[in-house]
């Protein structure tokens, strides 16, 4: 007889989630171990990673912390051989993390040392641990997502650096999904829109009136509620057949956006 818990839906499965240190990371890697999943938590605050593991073990879950700065090459080396280390191998990668200091810029001020700083977090942070985690999701059903963002779809006044970045990682995730789609590894995008601790900070400096017009589901989204469960079906067999796309977890925000 079983021990009477329930089959989880990433059961067996390892899983990286970088930026997992507080908001839509934190909420998916939670989400993740209560699935079945061993969660390496990768953060660059070390007292937030600590906290979200403490979470996912206090819940029964299995999780890992590694303090991990992405714009830094030699971290994402160290972080992956980690959990290799630990767990053997690598089944999901949520490429979450990012730059939170540098993506309010009009076009005309922008500088390519704040264009750098996006671009070094976001897409070729997301390129570099790709590459390191593909030998051991070849082959065996891996599923990398990669957080875009339908903000920069629209492309908002003022967002230069983040519009580029984001919809950087669009691109590389459709030539990745085509090159990798042979090898049995998906490659998708999620955007959400959702209440985080990045969002408030930029509605409260005003670049974003707080008045903005809501999308048609009137409301911002909840991370454990309404993100964290598309990452979760991105992430787990049901989406096998889906790669390359951008799927929007927004209420609406981005119907008909950027034809």
């Amino acid at each position: 007889m079983g021990n009477g818990k329930a089959m989880g839906r990433l059961d067996g499965k390892v899983a990286i989630v970088t930026g997992a240190g507080r908001g839509i990371g934190a909420a998916i890697a939670r989400l993740f171990a209560a699935e079945g999943a061993r969660v390496a938590v990768l953060s660059l605050t070390h007292a937030n990673v600590d906290a979200v593991v403490d979470t996912i073990v206090a819940a029964g879950g299995e999780a890992m912390g590694v303090p991990c700065d992405v714009a830094m090459p030699a971290d994402i080396d160290r972080a992956v051989a980690e959990v290799v280390r630990a767990w053997r191998t690598i089944d999901i990668l949520v490429n979450n993390a990012n730059d939170a200091g540098s993506v309010l810029s009009s076009v005309l001020e922008l500088s390519e040392e704040q264009l750098d700083c996006q671009l070094r977090s976001g897409p070729k942070a997301m390129l570099r641990l790709m590459q390191k985690c593909y030998p051991y999701m070849e082959g065996r059903g891996g599923r990398i997502i990669n957080l875009a963002s339908c903000a920069a779809v629209r492309g908002g006044i003022g967002y230069a650096p983040y519009t580029m970045a984001k919809e950087a990682i669009r691109g590389l995730t459709r030539v990745a999904a085509r090159e990798w789609g042979a090898k049995g590894i998906t490659v998708n995008c999620l955007m959400p829109m959702a209440v985080t601790d990045l969002a408030q900070a930029v509605m409260g400096s005003g670049s974003i009136p707080l008045n903005a017009p809501m999308p048609p589901v009137p409301r911002f989204g909840d991370v454990d509620e309404d993100i964290a469960p598309v990452a979760l079906f991105m992430a787990s067999a049901d989406s096998r057949y889906m790669t390359g796309y951008s799927i929007n977890a927004d209420g609406g925000f981005s119907i008909d956006a950027a034809r």
